[in-house]
């Protein structure tokens, strides 16, 4: 592979754990295979991290755009629903809860805002059979 340079490295700890390590800071986080696939689900799981990934996604982008309009986020916060299939096993649905507090915000801030939640990178990113059920809440 040329011009290969890893972001981030795994490592299998066995046991059906595995530790990332994000090479730029140091930081780790560890998976857990889940409790209804031979896990402990003592951790995220592998998709569970992504469905989390969606929510966090369009949480930074709603930030940076915020600061792009001129108004402030007083609070926000997501909460993510993942739902499973089989034949093959696959993430079918995430269902993410945004709350939004920006007072500063108006009609036409709200509408911008919205939009760019539901078309943050990771959106456009997961396989398009995958339901990505989007509310958001302004506080």
């Amino acid at each position: 592979m040329d011009n290969f340079a890893p972001q981030y490295t795994l490592h299998y700890n066995g046991d059906l754990r595995t530790t990332m390590t994000h090479l730029g800071s140091g930081s780790e986080v560890i998976t857990d295979a889940p409790l209804d696939n031979h896990g402990k689900g003592a951790a995220f799981s592998p998709t569970d991290l992504t469905s989390a990934a969606l929510a966090s996604c369009m949480m930074t982008m709603v930030g940076i755009k915020a600061r792009d309009l001129g108004v402030e986020i007083v609070g926000m916060e997501a909460r993510v629903e993942k739902t499973m299939g089989s034949g093959p096993r696959r993430i079918v649905r995430i269902a993410v809860e945004l709350v939004l507090n920006v007072p500063e915000a108006d009609e036409r801030a709200r509408q911008v805002l919205e939009r760019t939640a539901r078309t943050c990178p990771v959106a456009h990113s997961l396989h398009p059979d995958i339901d990505q059920a989007v509310c958001l809440v302004w506080a």
